[in-house]
């Protein structure tokens, strides 16, 4: 999430480098270069090579979910399997915690599908600003 942060920080400002990243974010290169990989099969990410190469969103950020990039790097996002494969646990029709899992699941897909790039890219700009030198 921090480096499609980034990513969205610079929309508009032409690509960023995987070092530049790696370097702030104290981030492995080779380990965003492996996150990277499923961010562009799912067209979120495109890359340029050469002069002035680096990695762009391909979309707005304000056009991007978290839930997309969530979902694209971690899977399914229940809790446990039963929520979106009944038939992964026998006990799924008696289970008293089904209901439970179920609406913990939604409410991790609804507030994931609220925030966007855009509104991530906003809090860490407002983050960065906090300590910083002030101005008279």
């Amino acid at each position: 999430m921090r480096l499609m942060t980034r990513l969205a920080a610079a929309w508009g400002r032409g690509s960023t480098l995987m070092r530049d990243v790696a370097r702030a974010e104290g981030i492995s290169e080779k380990y965003l270069g492996q996150i990277v990989i499923p961010l562009r099969g799912a067209g979120l990410v495109t890359g340029q090579r050469g002069s002035g190469g680096g990695y762009v969103l391909a979309r707005a950020p304000d056009a991007i979910t978290l839930r997309e990039v969530v979902e694209v790097l971690e899977g399914d996002l229940s809790v446990v399997p039963c929520v979106d494969d009944p038939t992964a646990c026998a006990r799924f029709e008696h289970c008293g915690a089904t209901t439970v899992w179920q609406q913990v699941a939604g409410d991790i897909r609804t507030r994931l599908s609220a925030w966007t790039l855009a509104d991530l890219a906003a809090e860490w700009r407002g983050k960065q600003r906090v300590g910083s030198d002030y101005e008279i």
